[in-house]
């Protein structure tokens, strides 16, 4: 497995990393733990040294499996987790709202280090911007903590530039993670450049359109009635049905490239820039396998090109988020 450096911050990390929300959050039940910790130390021998994780999903669970599975490999493997979520005092899933407070944010940081059994979080990332607190002021606790030694890395997630900016001049800023994909390109118009002028690394999320660009889902697909997809506009079968011509353009370029529709995904945000990382998530071995095999595929300039012309034609249908969760993004 390639490396690759997050900007110019030096972390270098497998040029595809391990999204581990799904093994307990968001897409259905919870899995099988012991399952979950087999696929992540699968990953491991596999090469992938960049793990995520976040303090809301479960909550607390998916820090705790990812935790115990990365055990054995503390200083081989780079873990990433996120704060600033009020949950629940209850411990029921979801939040209660937005919580960026300093005090918040050092209370949030110890726990999290006992649920991932380790002395220092190697990327800290905001999860969402809290209109409530100043950047500024979340950067400078932040910055206390990895002067305690508790935090190496600092990052965003899902901001928009402005409050980027703020920060950095303030703690660099390792990361931004946000959405990013052949069906999501809004980063493209002002962000990317933003991140390549300031030397942030990019870490997108749900790279394969959460599920929809492997080619798996379709207008018939029924998801668990846990699955946060039933709520996702893009997700009605009227969008599916839409959308499933981006699908079709990926498996045109696959079968040319010998691939699945996944990998040239995959592949496409590998070709776009050398310090964007993309984190998909699985379940299944399988399917790990698959996605680690797009770091091998070489997309020329000409298939990039190709894919650019053909997907330009193709509107996609619907939106990303329902309303009260877009609106959380890009601040």
């Amino acid at each position: 497995m390639q490396k690759r450096k997050l900007g110019i911050s030096g972390l270098e990390v497998s040029a595809i990393g391990l999204g581990c929300m799904g093994m307990s959050f968001g897409y259905g039940p919870p899995k099988d733990k012991q399952g979950m910790i087999a696929l992540i130390r699968a990953a491991v021998e596999r090469g992938v040294t960049f793990f995520d994780t976040a303090e809301v999903y479960g909550p607390y669970s998916n820090e705790e499996l990812v935790g115990e599975a990365l055990a054995p490999f503390r200083g081989q493997v780079v873990i990433a987790t996120k704060f600033g979520f009020q949950l629940h005092s209850d411990g029921k899933p979801g939040w209660v709202g937005l919580n960026s407070r300093p005090e918040h944010i050092k209370k949030a940081a110890e726990g999290s280090l006992k649920r991932l059994r380790v002395e220092a979080i190697d990327l800290y990332y905001q999860h969402r911007v809290d209109p409530e607190v100043p950047i500024e002021d979340v950067a400078g606790a932040v910055k206390d903590l990895i002067h305690q030694g508790k935090v190496r890395h600092f990052g965003l997630s899902e901001a928009g530039v402005q409050t980027i900016r703020r920060a950095h001049a303030v703690l660099p800023v390792t990361a931004l993670q946000s959405e990013y994909s052949l069906w999501w390109r809004r980063p493209e118009q002002e962000v990317i450049p933003a991140l390549e002028e300031l030397g942030v690394g990019f870490v997108p999320f749900s790279p394969l359109g959460k599920g929809f660009l492997t080619g798996k889902i379709d207008e018939n697909t029924q998801f668990d009635s846990t699955d946060f997809r039933n709520i996702v506009p893009r997700f009605t079968p009227e969008a599916r049905k839409a959308n499933q011509a981006l699908v079709d353009l990926l498996k045109r370029v696959a079968e040319k490239k010998k691939a699945t529709p996944a990998q040239i995904a995959l592949a496409w945000i590998l070709a776009q820039k050398p310090w964007m990382v993309p984190i998909p998530g699985t379940t299944k071995l399988a399917r790990l396998e698959e996605n680690l095999g797009a770091a091998a595929i070489e997309l020329t300039p000409e298939e990039l090109r190709e894919i650019d012309s053909a997907a330009s034609k193709i509107e996609v249908q619907g939106a990303r988020y329902p309303e009260e969760l877009e609106k959380m993004t890009g601040r």
